[in-house]
C-alpha cells in the first residue's frame, strides 16, 4: 500500500457539485420532515455501489418523534484510524423574504441558491462526492469510514445524532469530521476550520407575582414587568470569557404573560438559550440568573426549569475544544494546504449543533469544515460552488493520507491516550472536553 501520492487522481467538478446539490435543494427537508431526502441520499449511496443503511430510531419521552438517519460504511482490509464524517440533511422551515425560488438551486456565478443550500446540503454534497471518489479509487486502504447523514440536527435536541450515539454506532470512532458551513456561519473567507464550539443549553424562568386589578396596579406585583426587568438585566451580566471559546452569552427567545381584559397579570415566563464555554454550566447559569434578578429589584418570586430533554446526554450541548496539534488535526491542515495552496484560518463555532455531541460524548477530536456562503437560517442563502468543491477535495485527500498510510495504523497502536491535568488547563474537565494530541481523552 502505497503513500497517497501515488493514487490515481481524479478531480470532482463544479458540474458533479451542482447537479448533486440541485437534486438536494429541490426536496424540501425541514426538521420532523426527512423521509424523502433520506430515502434520496440512501439509495444514492446504493447506485454508486456503496455499503448503506438506514437507522431508524423513535424518541418517545419527549417528541414522540420517529426518524431516519443513513449512514454509509467503507471498511479497509486491515485495521486502523476509524474516520467518521458527520452532517445533517434536514433545514430549518421556510422563512418569508426570499426573491429565489428556494427549490430550484439556482445557480448565479459561482451561488447556488436554496432552501439549506449552505446549512448544510453543501456539507452533505461535498461529503458524498468525497466519499463516492474514495470508494471508485481505492480498493485497499486500512481502517475505516463510517459516513452519517442525520435527522433533526435544527430540531432542539439533534435526534439523528444523538440516537447514533446512544446505540453505539460511534462508540469506536476515531475523529469526527462536521462538514458544516464553518466559513459560512464564521463569516470568514474559505478555507476555515473550527476546532471547538460553545455549547449551550435550553431554559425558562418563570416569574409568580400578584394579582390586582389594572386601575390599582401598585397593589399588586407584576410578573410580566418583573421580567422585563429581568431581561434588562441580562444585558448587563460579565460573562467569563474561555480560552479561545470566548464568552457565553444569554439569548431571550420567547416572552409570555397574560393579565386579561384589565388586571395586573400574575405570572411571566421568559424563555432562553444560553451559550456557555468550557466551565460553565446548569450551575453557573443558575448563579447568573439569581444575581441579575437581584441587581433588578424584583419583586416576583421565580422558578429556573432546564427543557427537558430525551436523555442525559442530549440534556445540553456540551462546549468542547480540539488541540491543534492533534495528529489528525495536522494532516487534515495540511491536506487544506494542498488543495488550497494556502493555511486555513482556525476558529472556534459559536453556536451549538451535533458536533458538540460528538466532540464532547465521544471524547475523540470533532473538527467542523464546510463551505463559505451567506444567509444562514435567512432568505435568499446561497452556497459558493468553488468551496464545496474544494471542501470535497480536500476531505477525500485527508481520507487518502490517513486510510493509505499503513503509519498510521502503527501510530494509533503504539500511541497511549493523554490524561490532560485540569489544573493546566484552568477547568474542570467534566464541564467541557479537550481532546489530546493522540485522539480519545483518557478519563479516570
Amino acid at each position: 500500500m502505497g503513500e497517497h501520492n501515488l493514487q490515481i487522481q481524479e478531480e470532482i467538478s463544479p458540474y458533479e457539485v451542482i447537479n448533486l446539490m440541485k437534486e438536494l435543494i429541490s426536496i424540501p427537508s425541514p426538521y420532523y420532515f426527512e423521509d424523502a431526502i433520506m430515502d434520496f441520499t440512501y439509495h444514492w449511496f446504493i447506485k454508486n455501489g456503496m455499503n448503506a443503511y438506514i437507522h431508524k430510531y423513535h424518541e418517545t419521552k419527549i417528541t414522540n418523534f420517529k426518524g431516519k438517519n443513513v449512514v454509509c460504511e467503507l471498511n479497509g482490509d486491515y485495521d486502523g484510524p476509524i474516520i467518521c464524517i458527520n452532517a445533517h440533511m434536514d433545514t430549518v422551515t421556510l422563512c418569508n423574504g426570499w426573491s429565489k425560488n428556494p427549490y430550484t438551486g439556482l445557480v448565479e456565478g459561482d451561488k447556488i441558491y436554496g432552501l439549506g443550500a449552505l446549512d448544510m446540503k453543501s456539507g452533505s454534497c461535498a461529503s458524498m462526492l468525497a466519499i463516492r471518489k474514495f470508494h471508485k479509487l481505492n480498493n485497499g486502504f486500512i481502517g475505516k469510514i463510517i459516513a452519517t447523514f442525520v435527522s433533526d440536527e435544527e430540531g432542539p435536541f439533534g435526534l439523528g445524532t444523538n440516537s447514533l450515539i446512544e446505540d453505539g454506532l460511534l462508540s469506536d470512532v476515531d475523529f469526527v469530521i462536521s462538514t458544516e458551513p464553518s466559513a459560512g456561519f464564521n463569516n470568514r473567507s474559505f478555507p476555515d476550520v473550527s476546532l471547538g464550539a460553545r455549547g449551550g443549553y435550553g431554559l425558562e424562568v418563570e416569574f409568580f407575582g400578584k394579582a390586582a386589578h389594572a386601575a390599582f396596579p401598585r397593589t399588586g406585583i407584576n410578573a410580566a414587568v418583573d421580567a422585563g426587568k429581568f431581561m434588562c438585566a441580562l444585558e448587563k451580566i460579565d460573562y467569563v470569557e474561555g480560552a479561545f471559546l470566548g464568552k457565553g452569552v444569554a439569548c431571550v427567545i420567547a416572552v409570555e404573560s397574560n393579565g386579561g381584559a384589565c388586571s395586573v397579570p400574575d405570572h411571566a415566563k421568559v424563555k432562553l438559550f444560553w451559550h456557555v464555554v468550557i466551565g460553565e454550566n446548569e450551575k453557573t447559569i443558575e448563579n447568573y440568573i439569581v444575581d441579575a434578578i437581584k441587581k433588578a429589584n424584583i419583586e416576583s418570586t421565580f422558578k429556573i426549569s432546564f427543557r427537558d430533554s430525551p436523555s442525559a446526554g442530549s440534556r445540553g450541548y456540551m462546549p468542547y475544544i480540539v488541540p491543534k496539534q492533534n495528529h489528525f488535526v495536522a494532516t487534515f491542515l495540511k491536506s487544506i494546504k494542498e488543495v488550497c495552496h494556502q493555511e486555513a484560518s482556525i476558529s472556534y463555532f459559536q453556536s451549538v449543533g451535533d458536533f458538540n455531541h460528538l466532540g464532547s460524548r465521544l471524547n475523540v477530536p470533532a473538527i467542523i469544515f464546510g463551505a463559505e456562503g451567506e444567509n444562514i437560517h435567512a432568505d435568499n442563502e446561497y452556497a459558493s460552488i468553488s468551496s464545496i468543491v474544494k471542501t470535497a477535495d480536500i476531505i477525500y485527500d485527508f481520507l487518502l493520507k490517513v486510510l493509505c498510510n499503513k503509519r498510521y495504523s502503527s501510530f494509533l497502536k503504539e500511541s497511549e491516550p493523554i490524561q490532560i491535568a485540569a489544573s493546566k488547563l484552568i477547568f474542570s474537565l467534566p464541564l467541557g472536553v479537550i481532546c489530546g494530541p493522540t485522539g480519545r481523552l483518557a478519563r479516570k
